[in-house]
């Protein structure tokens, strides 16, 4: 009797053992394609993920990078790996955040509004080359470089209100701290921020929107939107518009003359500095999904990165998204 209630265990067993040993297999196809360089930072690989047409497109790139490949499948090279690898900074970043395995270090791309991003996507791309683009061409040849960089520096500096708040928000007074102490000396020493003595004092530059913040409390997973003139966003980025806009020191400029004037100014240096990437831009397979997967991994980089401690935090990305300051929009708060 023992025997016969014993026997059927045995078998399920068996065929218990049989199938973990079977590999696991994935429903969706896969596409793997890496394209080196990024907006704001040094090149780095990583693949792709397609889901077939009837479930959402998600695609993962790194923040220093973007796939963009829609119906075949190539292996990582190893030229895109030692470039990883070489990237300053970068490499220890991702592995703190990602871990070492190629791919963990991936986010996915959350885009059912996807016609409607290109369509607005392609009025973008028509406002920026007519208009945006030759504007910073011209103020690159006709600036010099010193003069630009007292005008990064210098709106870098007013954007430091809206980053202490958000980062008290986030629970991180050591680096609000930090912040004020930035703010201050580049306010005085920098004559208005035009300098950036801080950063010789080895004060670290953070950028924080209330986008980031939104992140920071759990709000991660958001659908990607493009806005027109303003770009790439996710929903919850939309949201952290509201919370940006009334800690915007241009934005408190009555004046329209002046207000203008410097948001104008402010778009031309934020383009300026993406002119670097518009060769990667014009020679994409999908050019629309390299910005998007670009966009997207550096914004969840930079919400990861606010997760971590304060001697485990990488670097800030620079290249956040647009300004709310930079925008001439009307005066909401007023």
């Amino acid at each position: 009797m023992n025997v016969v209630r014993v026997f059927p265990l045995i078998l399920l067993t068996a065929a218990l053992s049989a199938c973990a040993g079977k590999p696991a297999r994935s429903d969706a196809p896969v596409a793997d394609t890496v394209v080196p360089s990024t907006a704001a930072a040094p090149a780095a690989a990583t693949a792709a993920d397609t889901e077939p047409a009837s479930q959402p497109t998600q695609a993962d790139t790194p923040p220093a990078a973007a796939a963009v490949d829609t119906g075949s499948r190539a292996p990582t090279t190893d030229a895109a790996t030692d470039a990883a690898a070489t990237a300053p900074g970068g490499d220890n970043d991702f592995d703190a955040l990602y871990g070492t395995s190629d791919n963990s270090r991936s986010a996915a791309a959350y885009d059912p509004w996807e016609p409607f991003n290109r369509k607005v996507h392609g009025f973008n791309n028509a406002v920026d080359r007519g208009i945006a683009r030759p504007l910073a061409t011209a103020y690159t040849h006709v600036v010099p470089r010193f003069a630009r960089t007292g005008v990064s520096n210098f709106f870098s500096n007013l954007r430091a209100p809206l980053t202490i708040t958000n980062q008290l928000l986030q629970g991180r007074p050591a680096d609000a701290w930090d912040s004020l102490g930035r703010f201050l000396m580049n306010s005085t020493l920098g004559i208005g921020g035009l300098f950036d003595p801080a950063s010789k004092a080895m004060v670290p530059r953070r950028n924080e929107d209330f986008g980031q913040t939104l992140g920071a409390w759990g709000w991660r997973r958001s659908r990607y939107v493009e806005l027109p003139f303003f770009g790439p966003r996710t929903v919850r980025d939309v949201f952290g518009l509201a919370g940006d806009i009334p800690l915007s020191p241009i934005r408190r400029i009555e004046s329209d003359k002046y207000r203008i004037g410097l948001q104008g100014l402010q778009l031309v240096d934020t383009r300026a500095q993406l002119l670097a990437i518009d060769d990667l831009r014009d020679t994409a397979v999908d050019e629309y999904a390299l910005v998007r997967d670009a966009w997207m991994q550096r914004r969840n980089y930079q919400i990861e990165n606010d997760l971590r401690g304060k001697r485990e935090r990488g670097s800030d990305d620079a290249n956040s998204p647009i300004p709310v300051d930079a925008m001439p929009m009307p005066q909401w708060t007023n």
